[in-house]
């Protein structure tokens, strides 16, 4: 990275600049790698415009609960200004193709996010509407566990989930299985709340695909693919320690058992196994072909279209030999349920991804990418990582995912893209994706259950918990340290 003027940081205005960009890089930072640019903009006027506009429009983000606008309008609209503004400095001073290099540049990493996401929501969707998700749910009620049981149960289950799907998708899952079966008694609601989110982020901490924070750390080159797995363990013990804790304070008892029968729609097995191909062939095309994870991602979007053409061709026939085989067996329940089939759309499951969350990062990564060409991530790295020991720094970091949602925190290390062994760098892995646990607000999961569990699980039900989450958090870096001292 370009060193920082020595002149420029001296300068009040720059200071001021700096500071705020400091602030609120943690808040929301890019994913873009490219360098400063050949001009320091951090002591100008339009690098102290461009951070002021970045500022505001993250207030507006974070206001969107009461004004009532969706998050990613403000900071588009901030990603255009401060662009132009960079665009129009460049261009001043003789050098047009620069800007244009540095914002293609940020586009291309973005693109690359973006198509992985779009692909996971869409399979994730399309099990979601072939009734994956509400049979488990079913037969976990059905079962009728005791609430220690199901207490465990829900934690295990979202922690090894999750590895594989989303956090915020795994925990509510589990939640709506904790609010069905133990309706009524919003305390041991509220505490499995907290163990499901806890559960939600250990488990997305060691597998590349259980977090954007590791899918991000894993498709930027800085730990292979198996060497996630060395956070197992550490995970594991991230979970377990406030689990444990926990587990005390449960009121054991029996709950009755709820019936509920739910069928798979035609076609939920083949596309989990779509799913796990399409996971698969992602991994292979980065380990062996050294081709953006995004490219396997793609094909199995063209794996599950062709198997939704298939779906909708052979509809007609399947419902046929069904109607046959109920009628024989006089089964009116299933002959009932084939009036409801509808054929498979898959562009009906891509329309239902998070366009908002995807154009949100959209501008956040763009905003910061222009506000690091201007200079000032190269300022932040310097104090950083600079200054500091990179173990402390990462511990530090994880507590301030704890504030601030961990994948702006990662996307911070990124693109500050301080020189760190791999175990550092599986460490700041660790400790922005379980830091996120300490506060109820600090992870999409813990966001995700206090919409779901309104009133139930709160901001001060989670805090109630947080001395024996803390103390997985140290235990888990401490687990880390121990068993990979080998990778630092």
């Amino acid at each position: 990275m370009k060193p920082p003027n020595a002149l420029a940081t001296r300068h009040p205005a720059c200071r001021v600049a700096w500071l705020l960009t400091a602030l609120c890089l943690f808040a929301f930072p890019s994913l873009s790698f490219a360098a400063a640019g050949p001009l320091d903009l951090t002591a100008s006027l339009t690098g102290i415009a461009s951070v002021t506009i970045f500022i505001l429009a993250y207030a507006l983000v974070m206001s969107e609960e009461i004004i009532h606008m969706r998050k990613s309008k403000p900071v588009l609209v901030a990603a255009g200004l401060i662009w132009a503004m960079v665009a129009w400095v460049y261009v001043q001073a003789g050098m047009p193709h620069e800007a244009e290099s540095a914002f293609k540049e940020t586009l291309l990493e973005y693109t690359e996010l973006l198509l992985f996401l779009l692909v996971a929501m869409t399979y994730i969707n399309a099990m979601e509407e072939r009734r994956v998700f509400d049979a488990l749910r079913a037969w976990l009620v059905r079962k009728g566990f005791s609430y220690r049981s199901l207490f465990w149960i829900t934690g295990c289950l979202a922690f090894g989930i999750s590895s594989i799907a989303n956090n915020m998708t795994t925990a509510m899952l589990m939640c709506a299985v904790v609010l069905k079966v133990a309706e009524g008694d919003n305390k041991f609601i509220g505490l499995c709340c907290v163990n499901v989110v806890v559960a939600s982020n250990a488990g997305g901490a060691f597998s590349p695909f259980g977090d954007i924070t590791t899918l991000m750390v894993w498709q930027a080159g800085q730990v292979p693919f198996e060497g996630f797995f060395a956070l197992l363990v550490p995970a594991i013990v991230n979970f377990m320690v406030p689990a444990v804790i926990m587990n005390f304070f449960i009121v054991n008892r029996q709950p009755a058992a709820l019936i509920e029968n739910v069928w798979l729609k035609r076609g939920a097995r083949r596309i989990i196994v779509l799913f796990l191909i399409t996971v698969a062939i992602s991994v292979l095309c980065h380990s062996i072909l050294y081709l953006p994870p995004a490219m396997g991602m793609m094909f199995g979007l063209g794996l599950l279209q062709f198997f939704g053409y298939y779906l909708r061709r052979s509809l007609p026939r399947s419902l046929e030999r069904k109607r046959e085989r109920y009628s024989r067996r006089g089964d009116w329940k299933k002959l009932e349920q084939l009036g409801s089939v509808v054929p498979f759309d898959i562009f009906s499951k891509i329309a239902r991804s998070e366009w908002d969350t995807l154009l949100f990062f959209y501008g956040v990564v763009m905003c910061v990418g222009g506000l690091g060409f201007m200079g000032y991530l190269s300022l932040l790295s310097e104090t950083l990582y600079g200054g500091w020991d990179p173990v402390w720094a990462n511990v530090v970091l994880g507590l301030i995912s704890a504030v601030v949602d961990n994948i702006p925190v990662m996307f911070a290390v990124l693109s500050m893209a301080p020189d760190m062994s791999e175990g550092n760098w599986l460490l700041i892995t660790l400790t922005a994706g379980v830091g996120g646990s300490l506060l109820s607000m600090g992870s999409a999961a813990g966001v995700a259950l206090m919409g779901q569990a309104r009133g139930i699980y709160t901001f001060a039900v989670h805090l109630r918990w947080v001395p024996a989450i803390l103390l997985g958090y140290a235990a888990s870096i401490a687990a880390h340290l121990l068993i990979n001292a080998n990778l630092f």
